[in-house]
């Protein structure tokens, strides 16, 4: 018997030395989700969002997470007031009626101990649509001056902007946007 419970305390102690998921504040000044067209075969445009909010929820040992990102369509930025003012209009973003569009992950996907995808729905202008975001980097370290964990990642993926009832001038513009996010977030 007494062995029996010496081995039942050495697995509680073990069991209770395991990570526990870990929890992630967006840094919205330094998280900025980018998207990026063709203009009328002239050019390729980028343009980004100025305001983001959300959390990563982390468990590097199980390999498992989620993340929520909440984004301020108003906070638009082509670098253009008078576009800026286009984009968010019916036709394209329709800011007045959907102001934020969201991204929350369903599955974290790990190669080793490298994560290399996530999986999640897209919430663009009240469309709900499954996008893999193909994750080019991410690290977890001390930050040097906030002296507390923080975790960043890049990521990318691509849509179709008429799946999300915003396909205005296609093929002109390009129906194909390239999403692009670069974000850091720091432990709670």
């Amino acid at each position: 018997m007494k062995k029996l419970l010496a081995f039942i305390a050495a697995a509680g102690i073990s069991l209770s030395a395991a990570a526990a998921p870990e929890v992630y504040v967006i840094d919205g000044s330094h998280t900025f989700p980018r998207f990026g067209y063709t203009h009328m075969g002239f050019s390729h445009q980028e343009s980004r969002f100025n305001n983001t909010t959300g959390k990563i929820t982390l468990d590097r040992a199980a390999k498992t997470g989620s993340v929520e990102v909440l984004i301020d369509t108003k906070s638009v930025d082509t670098g253009s007031t008078l576009f800026n003012g286009h984009i968010q209009g019916e036709d394209f973003l329709d800011t007045t009626k959907y102001p934020v569009a969201t991204y929350k992950s369903t599955k974290f996907n790990f190669t080793g101990d490298k994560l290399t995808s996530v999986d999640g729905d897209l919430t663009l202008k009240g469309v709900t649509k499954p996008v893999t975001l193909t994750v080019t980097s991410f690290t977890c370290a001390p930050h040097p001056m906030l002296k507390k964990d923080a975790c960043g990642a890049n990521a990318t993926a691509q849509i179709k902007r008429s799946e999300f009832n915003a396909g205005k001038y296609a093929p002109a513009v390009s129906d194909e946007v390239q999403l692009t996010f670069a974000i850091e977030a720091i432990k709670q």
